[in-house]
């Protein structure tokens, strides 16, 4: 434990959702918000301040940079705070870039209020926190790779369900076009599905992009 409150930061487009944060995490004695952000790149600049231990970062800030991208860019620094995703979404697509990005823990905003302390003092202490949902696929992919699709193909497939065409995911993900049907011809066989369709109904049935 350090000899000061956990000093935290909250980073959420949504003032109810950071009111609603600051409102339980201002109850307990060894916590202390000192700082907001109402967007990814105000979080960015006010976590390299030096004064901010744990970092809770929504993925969604409208029209901005996400929470990944931020968070990537926050741990990124010597002597970072520990950022805990705090969140709605619990998908792979959601899920794998923030983790990929360093976060320390993963949390859905429905989490009770003391496990959500809990695992602000698990970042701030180096560990690692993840929603049951998210820790029981994380367990699946690692039992099961040969059906579990990549972070790419995740990617790939989320834009699928977007809409995009495989130009666009291209030009989206820095890929060729062919590259991009390779990826679904992969996918393809993952999930046992014969069509974009039928992939996207397929992986959001299990979860793998958001519904």
């Amino acid at each position: 434990m350090t000899d000061h409150p956990i000093r935290l930061l909250l980073a959420d487009d949504h003032p109810v959702v950071r009111a609603g944060l600051r409102a339980v995490l201002q109850t307990e004695p060894d916590l202390v918000v000192v700082a907001e952000a109402a967007t990814a790149e105000d979080a960015i600049t006010r976590a390299a301040q030096g004064d901010i231990d744990v970092v809770l970062m929504d993925l969604q800030f409208g029209k901005g940079m996400g929470g990944a991208e931020a968070t990537a860019q926050i741990t990124a620094r010597p002597g970072a705070p520990r950022v805990l995703i705090v969140t709605t979404y619990d998908s792979d697509a959601d899920t794998l870039p923030a983790i990929a990005a360093g976060a320390s823990g993963y949390l859905l905003k429905d989490a009770p209020p003391e496990d959500l302390a809990a695992a602000v003092r698990t970042a701030a202490t180096g560990g690692t926190t993840l929603a049951p949902t998210v820790a029981d696929r994380l367990m699946n992919r690692l039992r099961t790779p040969a059906t579990t699709l990549t972070r790419r193909e995740t990617e790939v497939l989320a834009l699928v369900a977007e809409g995009l065409s495989n130009q666009a995911i291209g030009q989206r993900l820095h890929l060729t076009e062919g590259t991009v049907k390779s990826h679904l011809a992969r996918i393809y066989t993952k999930l046992g599905a014969d069509s974009r369709t039928a992939a996207v109904a397929t992986a959001t049935d299990l979860g793998l992009i958001r519904r």
